[in-house]
């Protein structure tokens, strides 16, 4: 048995059935729609830190540059409110997603579930002093604190419906009004476990539970950020995608609380004037290990336009308009690259060494970090530099990294080019000598 046919069978009984079960297991996917729920809002959010922070130097003696600086300047609080109540509070809209997509999983009211979980949160990650409540934990700092509390809500909601420990009132009642005397004693419950916990918690660590979580999970959060935690996620994604499975579903989901706290620690840098914290964030994966879609394949694509294979040159055309807003389907399944041996290398390695690259010219102060949250689907040049507050760094760093990936698939693209001539060759010796057949 060949090398390559060993690790298909390897994917195939191993890795395929945990990445399956992983992908489609309830918290997995609520987590995933909580983000998924919250992008829009941070995505404006994000947006509006070109404007509170001009991309341009402090000391600019250009007359727009100075204008518009003065202007950040002189409104600066007034700018910040949208970002405030958008990036600044996205374990709201976190929780309320998570919460609601168990609410669908357990035929709940999926309103009223989001609702619970928002609460849950706020009992833990609000804490009141002298007439007011911090919002310290709203952010990417309470980002783990609202996954948990999301959860427990809602599974405690789903138990509490299950065993039919609820109100019911008569069918003349409306369902609204019904719905609400339901979701009572979850409530009452959910009260009556969370906050005694908090204050225990307190009491016992001079911690409340948001600030005993980033705690316990400092080292994770930093080791997150290095470059061994990046060459780990993309090789997970490569390989489950080179299975014909969604990897960056499945990795995003497991990285995406990460890259928000993160992305937190970054913007707060930014608005103090402080060194940025981070490197590996959402943009970081998106604009530099994403080009075209998962492998980096537009550069792939533009390769396939003058490819002497017909089909080769089809599936470029196809695929090649696709693929600058990162959508690589047609390339990955037309070509193709999913399962197909003579790809696997180019389609596992350019990714990680594009990491790798851009990591290290990060790391040296060559290239500007992210402190953006940028839609994916944004061709890789102009998100990255997005996502980095419009620097032109990221913008060289990105085609750097295409023409990397452009000469690392040449040779292989190439090879696979020739088997199919060959193939085609003989396909057409076949026909010729057998009319007949042909016909």
């Amino acid at each position: 048995m060949s090398m390559y046919q060993k690790m298909v069978n390897v994917i195939e009984q191993k890795v395929t059935p945990m990445a399956g079960a992983m992908g489609s297991q309830r918290h997995v996917i609520a987590i995933r729609d909580g983000f998924i729920s919250a992008l829009p809002f941070m995505i404006i959010g994000s947006f509006l830190l070109v404007f509170i922070f001009p991309p341009f130097s402090p000391d600019s003696s250009w007359g727009f540059a100075r204008s518009w600086l003065k202007f950040s300047l002189t409104y600066r609080e007034q700018l910040m409110l949208p970002f405030n109540l958008s990036m600044g509070v996205m374990t709201f809209f976190i929780s309320v997603g998570i919460g609601a997509s168990l609410g669908k999983h357990y035929k709940l009211d999926p309103i009223m579930t989001g609702l619970l979980a928002f609460m849950a949160f706020l009992l833990v990650a609000a804490p009141y002093k002298d007439g007011h409540i911090s919002t310290q934990y709203f952010s990417g700092q309470g980002i783990f604190t609202s996954l948990l509390t999301a959860i427990y809500a809602s599974e405690m909601y789903a138990f509490l419906k299950r065993h039919n420990i609820t109100i019911r009132l008569p069918k003349e009642v409306p369902t609204g009004v019904a719905r609400s005397f339901e979701i009572l004693i979850p409530v009452v419950v959910i009260v009556a476990t969370l906050h005694p916990l908090n204050l225990f918690i307190e009491s016992t660590t001079g911690m409340i539970i948001p600030e005993a979580i980033m705690h316990l999970l400092a080292p994770l959060v930093s080791a997150s950020d290095s470059l061994p935690a990046i060459l780990i996620s993309v090789f997970i994604c490569q390989i489950l995608w080179f299975a014909g499975i969604h990897g960056a579903l499945i990795v995003t989901g497991i990285m995406n609380p990460f890259w928000m706290a993160n992305l937190s620690a970054n913007q707060t840098a930014l608005a103090a004037g402080n060194v940025l914290p981070h490197i590996y964030l959402q943009g970081f994966w998106d604009h530099y290990l994403l080009i075209g879609g998962v492998g980096s394949t537009l550069p792939l694509a533009f390769l396939l336009l003058r490819s002497r294979a017909i089909h080769l040159r089809t599936i470029g055309k196809m695929g090649v308009v696709p693929s600058f807003f990162n959508i690589n389907e047609p390339i990955l399944f037309g070509t193709p690259i999913i399962m197909n041996p003579l790809f696997f290398l180019p389609f596992t390695l350019v990714p990680m060494i594009n990491a790798t690259l851009a990591y290290i010219a990060t790391k040296l102060g060559w290239v500007a970090q992210v402190v953006s949250l940028t839609p994916w689907t944004t061709p890789a040049p102009i998100g990255a530099s997005w996502a980095a507050n419009w620097a032109v760094s990221p913008v060289i760093m990105c085609l750097i990294c295409m023409v990397m990936s452009a000469v690392m698939y040449y040779p292989f693209l190439k090879a696979y080019e020739r088997t199919l001539l060959k193939q085609d060759e003989e396909r057409n010796m076949q026909e010729s000598s057998n009319p007949v057949a042909a016909n």
